[in-house]
């Protein structure tokens, strides 16, 4: 079996240039807003590659997996089977397999200094700094040496010295456990890894689901990794660059303003601390950064989140056919349900199972099998001409929800379902779609033409 084409992260880059996807930047592009604005121009349309970027050797790349179509590419599939194979992906990880010797640890640094080793560049007009975005956290579980891995907005405070974020998840739950004891816990940050390995670190699986086994399932082989050279923690042989460290027992710095998934910022305040120990990497590595709130950010939480959320509705309601994430919905907050021929009330039952799956679901509509849920303007048409608000609607208040969403007290506010199905007692004609027979059959190239100059000639025959 030939492995996907995303199992490789150079091996992407060279993909991504054949199909002329890869956008290279001049030399020295700032790395204070340059490189953001530069990616964020190109988002959605091609990768971007930069050398040199203020001044630094190592190159930084950005927008590897800013389309939804790219991300099928990169497992293997085409774009319908997406989410499918993500989840068996999810159903069936394959264990890692450890070896002694690896590209990642070609070069080892113990005298470490982020600000002048790596090329980090800073995003967002009032991010607090530079910050690592493209970092997989990797976390070891004491007692268990079962691993869990993770994205987390990591800002430089120190030479040996990053903030981060933990949000209510398995890394926070890991630190918690082992802070209780007084003791630090050992992690790895790995920056540039394959893009099957990117999708894997954000499947929504259950504590104790070490994520590079469903990298390993998605490449259909296990994932070489390897020891860290100052802990036990795993992590992905091929990588370019690892930063070896510990998330501090009860230790807490300022961290923030940063720009998020929302499109806005996360505020300053007193979070946990990470101190790096050593830096390895390969003799000529890359840099892979994430702009904050853009396509990358938006989508690498996204379809991973549908492929589970998607699993779960289905154990539930087998009326449920498909799901989508809204990019309108910062492909977090928003999501569309498509059901077949549900039961009388069962529409609502979906709405209060699809709000139950993730605390950052915050508005759910449910539409019938002639909606398309990757297309917004259907699913505001199936709002417009099938839903009413005193029949139709469901709110839940005082729920747990996004610390990133503005609009909560502090993470705790309303939630709210639509169902915009069809009443299931409604007259045969009344909801029926209009439509031409034979329309999408037709062939528009042996049917049609551009006008030439003499349009007005040939309209008369």
């Amino acid at each position: 079996m030939t492995p996907p084409v995303g199992s490789s992260l150079r091996g992407w880059l060279d993909h991504l240039q054949s199909r002329g996807r890869l956008a290279v930047a001049q030399p020295d592009v700032d790395l204070r807003f340059g490189v953001a604005g530069v990616a964020n121009r190109l988002d959605g349309r091609s990768a971007s590659l930069f050398p040199r970027p203020g001044g630094h050797p190592v190159p930084v790349v950005s927008g590897l997996l800013s389309d939804r179509a790219w991300m099928a590419e990169a497992m293997g599939v085409p774009p319908d089977g997406l989410l499918e194979r993500y989840r068996s992906a999810c159903l069936e990880p394959v264990p890692s397999r450890e070896v002694e010797t690896a590209p990642c640890q070609e070069v080892v640094r113990s005298d470490v200094d982020l600000t002048t080793m790596l090329p980090i560049p800073t995003h967002n007009e009032h991010d607090h700094g530079a910050y690592i975005t493209a970092g997989l956290l990797i976390a070891r579980r004491p007692g268990t040496g079962v691993q869990n891995v993770s994205i987390h907005r990591l800002q430089v405070s120190g030479p040996d010295r990053l903030g981060a974020l933990l949000l209510p998840r398995h890394t926070l739950a890991f630190f918690q456990a082992q802070e209780a004891e007084g003791a630090d816990l050992e992690i790895a940050i790995v920056i540039g890894v394959d893009p099957l390995t990117l999708m894997a670190s954000q499947a929504i699986v259950p504590i104790d689901h070490d994520e590079l086994e469903i990298s390993g399932a998605l490449r259909g082989e296990p994932l070489p990794v390897v020891r860290c050279v100052t802990n036990e923690v795993r992590v992905p042989a091929d990588a370019e660059i690892v930063l070896e460290g510990r998330l501090l027992a009860q230790v807490r710095e300022p961290e923030g303003p940063f720009g998020e998934f929302p499109q806005y910022y996360g505020p300053r305040a007193e979070r946990h601390v990470i101190e790096i120990d050593a830096i390895t990497t390969r003799e000529s590595p890359l840099f892979h950064t994430i702009v904050g709130g853009g396509l990358e950010h938006l989508l690498l939480g996204g379809i991973p989140r549908e492929a589970s959320f998607l699993a779960s509705l289905r154990r539930s309601f087998p009326c449920v056919r498909d799901i989508h994430l809204s990019r309108g919905g910062t492909c977090r907050y928003h999501l569309y349900v498509q059901v077949e021929r549900p039961a009388p009330g069962e529409a609502k039952n979906v709405v209060l199972g699809a709000l139950g799956t993730h605390y950052d679901i915050k508005h759910v509509t449910v539409v019938d099998t002639d909606v398309d849920v990757h297309d917004p303007t259907e699913v505001e048409w199936a709002v417009a001409t099938r839903f009413q608000a005193d029949r139709d609607l469901v709110v839940v208040g005082g729920s747990q929800g996004s610390k990133l969403d503005p609009s909560t007290d502090d993470g705790v506010g309303a939630k709210m379902g639509l169902d915009a199905t069809v009443p299931v007692d409604a007259p045969p004609m009344k909801f029926t779609r209009i439509a031409v027979p034979g329309e999408r059959e037709l062939d528009l190239d042996a049917l049609t033409a551009p006008a030439p100059a003499g349009w007005a000639e040939v309209a008369r025959g």
